[in-house]
């Protein structure tokens, strides 16, 4: 694995690793002198997706869309990627206000993972898709191997763990609709976050409904 040293080393044009690493919050303090780095984020993620769906679609070959899918979301979730930027030290050279910063944004995983799509977009910026492939194989799909070697974590444990991360109350799971005979019930279920409503999903089963609403949460919330 890198450092943040030798990837500042790596730019051709140093104002856009600083760029990247700039938040909304910094430059309401210092106007004029660059924009956020919400432009390079939204960039970068996308770059991290395709790059990681084109990877494991091919070193996968004999797996169906939903491990494909359940495999990407574990390498590019939002833990995931602030569990990465906490290893090489990301928090301590992001460009905060004060107040962001007295409010734990060093250390919060939503930023994190937000900063690290921005590198990932300065980097193809900097040095093209070659080099922020490379960049997203070395870190970031370094653990395919022990992910893979142990049950994919499921929906509903991954919003757990996201909403524990965010300092949210424990999703709730309400079931609002229920049709079908005995035999062939169909459940809808809604999950609600501090009893705001993340997702809805359904399924055949009560537990089958609860992991589709996680995973619409995730989608809308998350990725």
């Amino acid at each position: 694995m890198t450092d943040i040293k030798k990837i500042k080393d790596g730019f051709n044009n140093k104002n856009l690793f600083d760029h990247a690493l700039t938040h909304r919050s910094w430059v309401n303090e210092h106007k004029g002198e660059r924009t956020s780095n919400e432009r390079l984020e939204f960039l970068g993620d996308a770059i991290l997706e395709f790059v990681v769906s084109r990877e494991i679609f091919n070193d996968f070959s004999d797996k169906e869309e939903g491990y494909l899918t359940a495999l990407r979301a574990n390498l590019v979730n939002t833990t995931a990627l602030a569990n990465f930027a906490k290893k090489l030290d990301i928090g301590s050279v992001l460009y905060l206000s004060k107040g962001e910063e007295e409010s734990g944004g060093r250390t919060n995983p939503s930023l994190l993972a937000d900063t690290v799509e921005a590198i990932i977009g300065a980097i193809f910026m900097d040095r093209g898709i070659l080099d922020a492939e490379e960049f997203i194989k070395e870190n970031l799909m370094s653990d395919v191997a022990k992910i893979v070697s142990e049950p994919l974590k499921d929906p509903k444990s991954r919003l757990q763990e996201y909403v524990q991360s965010q300092g949210l109350a424990t999703p709730k799971y309400k079931v609002v609709e229920e049709s079908g005979p005995d035999h062939s019930k169909k459940f809808v279920v809604e999950v609600l976050v501090n009893n705001e409503s993340w997702g809805v999903g359904e399924g055949r089963s009560k537990g089958t409904a609860e992991q589709a609403a996680a995973g619409q949460a995730l989608t809308k919330k998350v990725q």
